[in-house]
């Protein structure tokens, strides 16, 4: 999936007024994700997206200087994509969810249900719920 298919699917499905809003919720949420997961992990979704939206993974210093694999739940995950989306945590949530659609999508070989298996129940319920599912 090229760059501007994947912003497309993202702006359309969370229902974004601008391609901008797209690439800023993108950038939020990726970031966020090499956050949380081995960096190894995230090299290897990165490898599988255009380089643009890949680089957003591979941003390892994080906002507390941990590195990546950082462990953290569900609720401070929204509440840094929210920050970093400058939105709030509902628009958030959503918008997280619509990436982590697009990025099954965009990938192949099951590296999305590793980075899922690498997750916490409740980050794995926000990887599931794609852009229509329940949220549990």
């Amino acid at each position: 999936m090229q760059h501007d298919e994947f912003m497309g699917l993202v702006q359309d499905r969370a229902k974004l007024p601008s391609r901008g809003d797209a690439e800023a919720a993108t950038r939020a949420t990726l970031e966020t994700l090499g956050e949380r997961i081995p960096e190894m992990l995230a090299g290897n979704l990165a490898g599988q997206l255009p380089e643009e939206i890949g680089e957003h993974l591979r941003r390892t210093v994080t906002m507390g200087g941990a590195g990546s694999g950082e462990r953290f739940d569900r609720d401070e995950f929204i509440a840094r994509v929210a920050q970093r989306d400058r939105t709030d945590e509902p628009a958030a949530t959503y918008r997280a969810r619509v990436v982590f659609e697009v990025l099954r999508e965009a990938t192949t070989g099951g590296v999305v249900d590793k980075v899922r298996g690498s997750l916490p129940d409740d980050l794995r319920s926000l990887v599931d719920a794609g852009s229509s599912g329940q949220l549990d």
